[in-house]
């Protein structure tokens, strides 16, 4: 693997760390700011929404630059966000700073898996996908647990400042190992913008928005879930997300590796696998060894998916792939808004902190659904396309290519 794809993964471990330590500290951030834990969930669905709004709005912005320089000024604008949440005196502004940030979420990472899949061979391109996303998981094993912990000793807003830090770091990572790769010649705004006619496409990013929300539904909640109800100490959390960043390095890797053998069989399996967890999940937050096991369950189902949901994005959006593959970003983020929104629902309704499981599987299980049609509309469409090639005479089949 080129080591370009290092620099990618030291942007996302930064971008990673900041997307899910909030979970980590979200009781200190509401018991600083006087707010109620639903409430400060919306700094959960803050950022997801700003990723999807500046998914698009940032590659389109992006299309007149390298993708070199387009990652490094993103980097920036990441780096801007953490300080703005770290200094915040108000909630709001801690809110505004969250979604500044997310703003260069998708398009980091859509530019990012782009620029990965065309530094490998074409048999290796969902493996260079998990290797750039590895950033990410590896985040979840080692700055969000950190960054809980500094967050629970030291206070919530050392730690995004130390989130910021590593934000200057993958800057000068990408400014120093990542080549210039210019946009292709001949594919312009109105090419990118087209792809999102192709049904698939659309599909795709229906099962990234409905099968990742599905894990966004626990983990959102889980430092209460499992103070509250599990009976772990407020400490625990550390290294329970360590075991939910351990299950995800896990899924990643081999999420990406299987996709390049047989991709739908590998979503079908994680999605329904995920479902399944997750309704368990219910149960076994009563327990606490149990709980721990499913915590890195959901971790390795949930991001087994990424890999094969990106590169199908990406194969269905051929020759014009950049837009749909930030979009499809915006769409995991898409899908951690409404599940967080809909859990801080179930429990703001009294149904308890273990509710936000039940919503998370049925999101996962919506997302096996259309795995399932997407499949079959692609069988649909192929098998005319044999019907009329095996209809013609094997003679007049072999004049013709003569």
């Amino acid at each position: 693997m080129p080591l370009a794809l290092l620099a990618l993964a030291i942007g996302a471990f930064g971008i990673g760390t900041t997307e899910f330590v909030i979970m980590g500290v979200l009781p200190e951030v509401a018991g600083d700011f006087g707010v109620s834990i639903p409430t400060a969930g919306l700094l959960v669905t803050g950022y997801a929404l700003g990723v999807v709004i500046g998914a698009p709005i940032m590659t389109a912005l992006g299309t007149k630059v390298s993708r070199k320089r387009m990652l490094m000024v993103l980097m920036g604008l990441f780096v801007l966000g953490n300080l703005i949440s770290a200094v915040a005196p108000v909630f709001w502004l801690m809110f505004a700073g969250r979604v500044v940030a997310s703003l260069a979420h998708g398009a980091f990472f859509g530019i990012g898996s782009v620029a990965a899949a065309e530094l490998v061979a074409p048999e290796k391109k969902a493996s260079a996908i998990a290797m750039m996303f590895s950033g990410l998981t590896i985040a979840n094993v080692v700055g969000v647990p950190l960054g809980t912990l500094i967050g629970q000793s030291a206070g919530w807003r050392v730690t995004f400042a130390g989130v910021a830090a590593l934000g200057v770091i993958g800057l000068l990572g990408i400014a120093k190992l990542v080549p210039e790769m210019p946009k292709p010649e001949g594919v312009h705004l109105r090419h990118e913008l087209a792809v999102f006619k192709n049904v698939q496409v659309l599909l795709a990013m229906g099962m990234t928005v409905l099968g990742f929300g599905g894990v966004f539904a626990a983990v959102t909640y889980i430092a209460p879930m499992m103070t509250h109800v599990a009976g772990f100490a407020d400490g625990s959390v550390t290294w329970l997300l360590v075991l939910f960043g351990l299950g995800m390095v896990g899924g990643n890797l081999i999420g990406g590796k299987f996709a390049d053998r047989a991709l739908m069989p590998m979503l079908y399996v994680s999605l329904g696998g995920l479902a399944v967890v997750l309704a368990l999940f219910t149960v076994t937050a009563h327990n606490k060894i149990l709980a721990a096991a499913t915590i890195a369950l959901i971790g390795g189902l949930g991001f087994a998916t990424v890999p094969p949901l990106q590169k199908r994005v990406l194969d269905q959006a051929h020759g014009a792939p950049t837009l749909a593959s930030a979009v499809n970003i915006g769409a995991f983020n898409l899908g951690n808004a409404l599940s967080a929104w809909l859990g801080g629902v179930v429990i703001a309704a009294g149904l308890g902190y273990t509710a936000p499981n039940w919503v998370g599987a049925a999101l996962a299980a919506s997302a096996l659904v259309l795995a399932v049609l997407s499949a079959a509309l692609e069988r649909r469409t192929a098998q005319p396309s044999a019907v009329v090639a095996g209809s013609v005479p094997a003679q007049q089949r072999t004049a013709v290519h003569h």
